[in-house]
């Protein structure tokens, strides 16, 4: 029976064993489109061309089709999380969010606007970025959703920073904007694999102030990664949790394709091993964001964004599953 005619049965990706992996359209993990799975879908993966917000380098408005044509490679068992995702749970591409890249905060509304109907049908989202500016209309789509949530934000930077040139709506300010409006469940906030220089301490000190822990790139060296995941599991708890990640949260030997690298970040084998550590968490939605391909040697950037997308996906569908299984929430226990 087809997956049309039990619709119980998701529909995964292009056989790759008959269809060779480098043609057809660049979907994400040559995924479904949303209208090829009937507009509904358990965990929708979708792209917002947006990079008004950079201070730096420009280009992470292409950063959502170079993940999907690295994603080309991926396979429909996770190994890892011992899962196959794409049978547990029906994932799909549900294209791009249009934003005006001419004013921020109109494209900050219909970010908002389009996470709402996403997250309205029931599904979960999985966003790829564009820039760090999109995780504050994404955060407040799922806070309607699910009220304040839990938040990971593994990035190089902190990205609570007041204004720019006195703008509220940049890539670096969105989860002040974020706790500021109530939508951050302050008790639960962590910064994952930040490092480099501030414009002064008064930058931590606030930090701080606004609820967050930190998690240094080098704590992670020092400590391992088993050892953090603990910690920000224990952190979590069982609240809500959005995950936004920063591909800059990487070294730039491991991600070079990124609006603004900094020396001494960790490796994709840390990343990939913290994430597959919270995979108990409840997972709502998450981001990858500012994946800038103009940049990047080789795909090792959009490749690493395009693993990441697929553990975090995991985590998801396995929730999914497990919901559904047990008959009451879909969380993995």
């Amino acid at each position: 029976m087809s997956s049309a005619e039990n619709p119980t049965t998701p529909r995964g990706p292009v056989d790759s064993s008959r269809i060779p992996r480098y043609a057809g359209p660049a979907t994400y993990a040559r995924l479904p489109r949303l209208d090829e799975v009937g507009g509904k879908t358990d965990v929708a993966v979708v792209g917002v061309p947006f990079d008004s917000g950079v201070s730096y380098r420009p280009g992470a408005r292409f950063g959502g089709n170079a993940i999907r044509e690295a994603s080309r490679l991926l396979r429909p068992y996770n190994p890892a999380q011992d899962a196959s995702p794409f049978a547990l749970a029906q994932v799909a591409d549900a294209g791009d969010i249009s934003a005006n890249p001419f004013n921020i905060n109109e494209a900050v509304e219909t970010i908002e606007a389009a996470a709402d109907d996403l997250l309205g049908s029931g599904a979960r989202m999985m966003t790829l970025g564009g820039d760090h500016t999109i995780a504050l209309p994404l955060l407040r789509s799922v806070a309607k959703k699910h009220g304040p949530v839990a938040l990971l934000h593994f990035d190089a930077h902190l990205d609570t920073w007041d204004t720019y040139f006195g703008a509220e709506y940049t890539h670096g300010t969105p989860f002040r904007r974020a706790v500021e409006e109530g939508i951050l469940d302050t008790e639960a906030l962590s910064h994952v694999g930040t490092r480099g220089p501030l414009y002064g301490k008064k930058d931590l000190t606030d930090d701080e102030k606004m609820g967050f822990g930190i998690v240094t790139s080098a704590d992670i060296y020092r400590r391992g990664a088993d050892e953090v995941a603990d910690q920000l599991r224990q952190r979590i708890g069982d609240r809500p949790l959005y995950i936004s990640i920063d591909i800059d949260c990487l070294d730039p030997a491991h991600a070079p394709g990124t609006g603004t690298p900094e020396a001494g970040g960790m490796t994709s084998r840390e990343l990939l091993e913290i994430l597959r550590g919270l995979a108990s968490c409840n997972l709502v939605s998450a981001d990858v964001v500012e994946v800038a391909p103009a940049y990047d040697h080789a795909e090792i950037t959009a490749v690493a964004a395009s693993h990441t997308a697929y553990e975090l996906t995991t985590i998801m569908s396995r929730q999914i599953a497990a919901g559904r299984a047990s008959g009451g929430e879909q969380t993995a226990k």
